[in-house]
């Protein structure tokens, strides 16, 4: 009797083994599958720290090139400067004088300003104004109603042409036979750009007074 008593036992027992041994066989599968996916997770994080160290060296030699380009820019902007400054230089006995009507110098220029110079600006000039070179800016205007180009001469002397831009700035603009001649000094492109900028500030401030 007791052995049949315990019969269904240890069938239980067994079944609940078998059930255990096929729960160890699932946990056996999945901890397989679990190795392979961190196997793959490990190589991929070995590609993304190959990948970001190629990244980093790539970013340090931008920074090295963009640190070098800023010591060039700091050089072309020094040479830019020393340019403007000769350029404005090698321009000091030049004047530039704007009005003059297209071909009312007829043919000699230079003669036409030696003339008409002393005249307009009531200097006298000793000894009389000579000039290097003189000459209208641009091709020669057809159409009467535009304005007229600008004459830029380059005097013998520095000191005359000092005095006609200082004659210039105090008494200026000059008429001319109904036409205002305006006389100033010429300059390169930036230092014009800067004293235009400059002479803006100043007339928009003094507009707000």
């Amino acid at each position: 009797m007791a052995d049949q008593a315990q019969e269904p036992t240890m069938d239980r027992i067994l079944q609940e083994i078998s059930v255990v041994g096929r729960r160890l066989e699932g946990m056996d599968c999945a901890m397989v599958s679990m190795a392979e996916e961190m196997k793959t997770i490990r190589t991929e994080i070995a590609s993304f720290q190959s990948r970001v160290l190629g990244l980093e060296q790539r970013v340090s030699k931008v920074e090295a090139h963009a640190s070098s380009f800023q010591g060039r820019d700091q050089e072309l902007l020094f040479l830019r400067s020393k340019l403007t400054d000769l350029e404005d230089r090698s321009q000091r006995d030049n004047v530039r004088f704007v009005g003059f009507p297209e071909n009312m110098e007829v043919e000699d220029l230079h003669r036409f300003l030696r003339d008409t110079l002393p005249r307009l600006t009531g200097i006298t000039f000793e000894p009389p104004l000579e000039f290097q070179r003189a000459h209208r800016l641009g091709p020669q205007r057809t159409d009467t109603d535009a304005c007229p180009r600008s004459i830029v001469a380059c005097l013998l002397c520095h000191t005359q042409a000092h005095q006609l831009i200082q004659r210039a700035r105090t008494q200026g603009p000059f008429q001319l036979d109904g036409h205002t001649i305006r006389m100033s000094g010429d300059f390169s492109k930036e230092t014009s750009d800067r004293r235009r900028a400059f002479l803006a500030s100043v007339c928009d401030s003094a507009s707000w007074r």
